[in-house]
């Protein structure tokens, strides 16, 4: 008889900034949820690389990283992710490398190849790129694990300094099958983004592990998915304080994205029948409702997809509220 796992729960944690709000006040609330995460045991924290967006505080990935491990003691913190294509590698690998020399054992780097940002933006983080240039993304995650890996006592010519020779834990992002098949391919761990793109999860994963080459990082696949967690006492209140992400999907569709919004009791008065349907397809990975809907929820996820590990993101209005949904989200966990 095989030996059940239990399930890895992880935080993605986008910096919302709510309306009425600032970006330090949602830095405050990120290390509150960073300080909560790890006495409720969650495995790691992830960050994720957004820019030019006035409801996501967390574009400075890595100096926000270096802050929640300064004011925490073992949680695991990383990115999930950094958008590759918006930076040079050598410039990442320096800034892992010194995140990991100072917090040894304790820092992740998931890497993703879209660059989490409209084109104008793009092309403001790298100016010397064009939109047609040829899609460097394999290359530049294969150098950074030659300078990760580096073991040779002749140093490259050129190095991150630190960053050389340090086994930092690196994944790939992904929404489509791209990134699930480059996984495979390179022999790295494979994180899902399916609590905004579900429609090929299950695709993505049965190539991620059909293809998986060993690889002196990991001997067998490893995968995660992320799913949306809105936890509340009730049923009822959760679908309340789902409404906020669903407003921010919808803005972010018209072109207009912003503050998080604050709930509201109706969305029928804000969505047309096609933005409502557009925003339930994308949101569909999403668990909304009191601790036993939400394990329920979790149990489903983790029988379908056999992941090894799932991360909770959660865009809530309030503070308060959105650091209870994560508790309540770790005892569902718990009673699986």
């Amino acid at each position: 008889m095989s030996e059940k796992k239990s399930v890895r729960l992880s935080v993605l944690d986008l910096a919302p900034v709510p309306q009425g709000s600032r970006p330090h006040d949602a830095f405050n609330t990120s290390l509150a949820l960073a300080r909560q995460s790890e006495q409720l045991g969650y495995h790691r924290y992830w960050l994720a690389e957004h820019h030019n967006m006035t409801g996501i505080a967390s574009a400075a990935t890595s100096v926000l990283i270096g802050y929640l491990a300064a004011n925490t003691k073992h949680l695991r913190l990383g990115s999930g992710g950094i958008m590759l294509p918006n930076h040079a590698p050598l410039v990442i690998a320096e800034q892992f490398g010194t995140l990991a020399t100072l917090y040894p054992d304790r820092i992740d780097l998931g890497v993703g190849r879209a660059p989490g940002s409209d084109q104008r933006t793009m092309m403001a983080l790298r100016r010397h790129l064009s939109s047609a240039q040829a899609d460097t993304f394999p290359d530049d995650v294969a150098e950074l694990i030659r300078w990760f890996d580096h073991q040779e006592s002749e140093a490259p010519l050129v190095q991150p300094v630190p960053g050389l020779g340090i086994n930092i834990p690196l994944w790939l992002l992904g929404s489509s099958l791209y990134s699930a098949q480059l996984a495979a391919k390179m022999g790295l761990p494979f994180a899902f983004a399916s609590h905004f793109a579900p429609e090929q999860l299950m695709h993505a994963l049965h190539l991620y592990r059909e293809e998986f080459q060993p690889s002196a990082r990991l001997d067998k696949p490893y995968a995660m998915a992320c799913v949306n967690v809105i936890a509340a006492d009730s049923v009822q209140e959760a679908r309340y304080l789902f409404t906020s992400q669903q407003q921010q999907f919808i803005n972010l569709r018209r072109g207009k994205p912003g503050p998080l919004p604050a709930p509201v009791e109706n969305m029928d008065n804000i969505w047309s029948p096609s933005e409502q349907y557009g925003v339930q397809q994308a949101l569909s990975m999403s668990l909304v409702g009191d601790v036993e809907k939400v394990r329920q929820g979790l149990a489903t996820l983790r029988r379908e997809t056999l992941v090894d590990e799932i991360m909770v993101n959660g865009q809530i209005f309030s503070p308060e509220a959105r650091l209870h949904s994560y508790a309540l989200a770790m005892e569902a966990a718990d009673g699986l």
